[in-house]
């Protein structure tokens, strides 16, 4: 085992590890050791996959305002967000879309010159802030380079993290697999920031790159950090068939109809005023609903479609703002969106939920912060609108970097590690694991769970589905003890990587479903079939997930009402 040692260490290379890395490394003007340790290469974190947009209300002149901006996410949220996290989140984001105009991104325009935004679902004004339909992969490019002024910035790219330690109730450090060296490495730091990203690969058909595994959410339920709200899982809209490809709502936010089998734009029946642009959740039920009527289209593996129609849309619009999407949809559904329309179903796309933290990031556990997807501030409630993910990885990584710095520059001494602790984990990881045999397959393991996932904690749910799920869980957490690896080497190991994976996604899959059959009404991305109410008495409440051996055990805390109280949503 390789002990390393640095002030503050960033887990996460995505939008908002990469953002804070910044903002940490700006504060302490270069007094502070900083580290960023990633799972990929920097600039290959899930976050290049984010298309359409960053939500920012820039036009006040115009008819936007921070109000409206607030207003629709918090009923976007289906009223279970923090309305003091969305009051700081809307006033602080037009300020990030700026620091990255000045920081090179090449952000699309208007005929005047200005910065262009255009319309997205759950937004009364359009003002999602893009880079053609690449707007991650800008983003991560101009936040990455903007990193490489920094000197004292160190990075250890294509690490996998195992365990956090947290002794006494504080943070401790945590473990990593080095994959390129095959080193176990224990970091020493005096504050950390967990920007690990979301889960959704728990799912079988989803928008998520193979990365995503909820790694940082498990490794810090298991060190005792509570998650929250973990039930509520966004599927989108427009996945491609059969792939799962993200088709961006900016498809829909450019003009693109939603068409069922006898060629009606079906959206009128359920959002008569937003239509396409409704919230994701009411769109994916619509869907849904559609197919399981009939208007749908039969699709490979019971993967039934409907329409993404662009031809109206035509060639010139189609390849100045919607360039990916052609060139995916083409390599990938071998189709031209400019001749023909798009097969899309909803498709797991992201985590509302994540580890419990304040309105400045911070977990339970001094010195511990969190960012972006894999926290739960809680921004996005029941149901995250388009756009104000990446914005939140902007600004809640800025604000963790601040933070965080101020806090490591306070302290003058790393915390102690528990040696022994992390020579345990060493031993379980580099001999037991590696060195295990068993009659069991991980990738069998792997495809069950997903196909569990998929059949039972879908866009609609009930509880006899869901108590299912909760038992077929718990039997492949029995078998996965009894999973062997094939590869015994050290370097680049993906099976034992697979492992670390596959024991996350169970322990995460459980939360979902627990939290999910507790849960006894429908809101936002949670629509339970039996329950099929919103029901504010007794569930207008956040979820928190505690580990125990047995499972989690789920205690709830009150939403933070600041302005908005509860009413109905209308579309």
């Amino acid at each position: 085992m390789r002990i390393v040692e640095h002030d503050l260490v960033i887990l996460g290379g995505g939008l908002a590890g990469l953002r804070a890395a910044i903002e940490a490394a700006r504060v302490s003007r270069g007094e502070l050791d900083i580290a960023v340790v990633a799972k990929t290469q920097l600039v290959r974190p899930h976050s290049v996959c984010a298309e359409g947009g960053t939500a920012a209300a820039m036009r006040p002149e115009e008819g936007d305002s921070l109000e409206l901006h607030a207003w629709d996410t918090v009923k976007g949220s289906d009223f279970l967000a923090d309305q003091d996290a969305v009051e700081l989140f809307v006033r602080t984001i037009p300020q990030e879309i700026l620091q990255l105009e000045h920081w090179g991104i090449p952000w699309a325009r208007r005929e005047d010159g200005r910065i262009a935004q255009r319309p997205f679902g759950g937004h009364t004004f359009p003002r999602a802030v893009f880079a053609a339909d690449k707007t991650g992969f800008f983003e991560v490019h101009t936040l990455y380079d903007t990193l490489l002024k920094y000197p004292r910035v160190t990075r250890y790219e294509e690490c996998t993290a195992t365990s956090l330690l947290v002794e006494g109730g504080q943070y401790r450090g945590f473990t990593a697999v080095d994959l390129k060296s095959g080193e176990f490495l224990a970091f020493r730091s005096k504050a950390l920031i967990i920007a690990t990203g979301g889960a959704c690969r728990i799912y079988g058909f989803t928008t998520y790159s193979h990365t995503v595994t909820g790694d940082g959410m498990a490794i810090a339920y298991r060190a005792g950090l509570p998650l929250k709200d973990m039930e509520f899982v966004q599927f989108h809209p427009t996945g491609l068939v059969p792939s799962g490809i993200l088709i961006t709502e900016a498809a829909r936010g450019e003009g693109g109809y939603l068409v069922n089998n006898l060629g009606e734009r079906f959206m009128q029946k359920y959002a008569e005023k937003m239509m396409e642009l409704a919230p994701r959740d009411i769109v994916s039920r619509s869907e849904m609903l559609e197919i399981e009527a009939g208007r749908g289209f039969q699709g490979p593996q019971g993967l039934d479609y409907v329409h993404l129609d662009l031809r109206h849309l035509g060639r010139h619009k189609i390849n100045e703002r919607l360039p990916l999407i052609r060139e995916v949809a083409i390599k990938f559904a071998g189709l031209d969106p400019i001749e023909q329309p798009i097969p899309v179903r909803p498709v797991a796309h992201y985590s509302m939920g994540g580890i419990h933290v304040d309105i400045e990031g911070a977990a339970p556990v001094p010195g511990i912060w969190a960012a972006g997807e894999v926290a739960c501030v809680s921004l996005h409630g029941a149901n995250r609108l388009g756009t104000n993910s990446t914005a939140e990885c902007l600004v809640w990584g800025a604000i963790t970097g601040k933070k965080a710095a101020l806090y490591a520059m306070e302290e003058r001494k790393l915390p102690e590690l528990p040696v022994e602790k992390a020579r345990d984990e060493e031993n379980r990881v580099m001999e037991k694991i590696l060195n295990r045999q068993g009659d069991e397959n991980l990738y069998t393991i792997r495809r069950e769970l997903r196909e569990v996932m998929d059949a039972n904690v879908g866009v609609f749910r009930t509880g006899e589905g869901l108590a299912k799920a909760l038992k077929r869980i718990k039997e492949l957490q029995e078998r996965f003890h009894r999973c062997g690896l094939k590869d015994r080497s050290r370097i680049y190991n993906t099976d034992l990587v697979s492992y670390l994976e596959l024991e996350n996604m169970l322990e995460l899959a459980e939360v979902i479903t627990a939290g999910a059959l507790a849960r006894e009404e429908s809101r936002g991305g949670h629509a339970r079939r039996d329950f099929p109410q919103r029901d504010d008495k007794n569930w207008l409440k956040h979820t928190l997930a505690y580990y125990t051996p047995s499972g989690p055990k789920l205690e709830y805390i009150p939403v933070n009402i600041t302005i908005w109280e509860p009413t109905e949503r209308k579309y």
